[in-house]
């Protein structure tokens, strides 16, 4: 019966994904998709397996969202890979997770389809880790493609206070006196040092997993984003899941924080 099922699905599916992407609205497609891949560990233990194995199919769900994205004429992808809390779990598991993290955004990369941009205080990772993220960054630099935001090491609090950090070094050099610098202060001056700076802010967030929480994602650039939380752990994600959330985030009159 089971075997019978999934033979269904893998008939209707298709032809159920086509007809939503041929009813989303063009003009109303995010232009920025921030994703919250979570629930590798949680999938991991459902089926019996380690954790390793679940953050290992976690990885291979990313390049076909990014084709799920490519499709419908998304512009800017965000991934959070790992985020400054994910430091402090044990070092076995943390060791896995950073070798998987690196091979998949090394493979990404590869394809030369996507602009891979590292967002996060790479400080924080193993310097053979870093390394990895700016090696990818550096190769895709010319691709004219989806831009491909890979947050590792990455936390909401932290990316603010490195762009205060910024401005203010920057604005010292310049010889700008704190009372100055107090006097002309906006949201676009510490917008300007973001990790994500020169993109649009996330239109659409999607979190995986079940949880309702931003947990400190994009912060700052998600103050007027919409949401869509999927009960579905992230190894288990579709792409009819992700044309849902498109779908639902089409629907909704946006009112930018109003």
């Amino acid at each position: 019966m089971a075997a019978w099922k999934q033979g269904l699905r893998r008939v209707l599916y298709p032809a159920y994904e086509a007809r939503v992407v041929r009813r989303l609205p063009p003009e109303r497609i995010p232009h920025h998709v921030g994703v919250m891949l979570d629930g590798n560990r949680r999938w991991a233990r459902s089926v019996g397996a380690d954790t390793a194995h679940g953050h290992r199919a976690g990885a291979a769900n990313i390049e076909p969202l990014l084709g799920w994205c490519e499709e419908i004429g998304v512009e800017v992808v965000t991934l959070w890979l790992l985020s400054t809390d994910n430091l402090n779990r044990p070092s076995e598991e943390l060791t896995d997770l950073l070798g998987i993290i690196g091979d998949v955004v090394e493979s990404l990369a590869a394809q030369g389809r996507w602009r891979i941009n590292p967002v996060g205080a790479l400080d924080l990772l193993p310097s053979p880790v870093a390394e990895r993220l700016k090696a990818a960054a550096e190769s895709t630099r010319e691709v004219d493609g989806i831009w491909v935001n890979v947050a590792v090491g990455y936390g909401g609090r932290r990316e603010i206070a490195d762009a205060v950090r910024s401005l203010l070094h920057e604005h010292a050099g310049r010889g700008t006196t704190l009372e100055e610098l107090a006097e002309v202060l906006d949201v676009e001056h510490i917008a300007e040092h973001l990790y994500t700076k020169g993109q649009p802010d996330p239109d659409l967030v999607i979190r995986t997993s079940g949880e309702q929480r931003l947990g400190g994602f994009l912060l700052w650039q998600s103050a007027q984003s919409e949401f869509y939380f999927c009960e579905a752990y992230w190894p288990d994600f579709r792409k009819v899941d992700f044309l849902r959330a498109v779908r639902a985030y089409a629907a909704r009159e946006r009112r930018f924080g109003a």
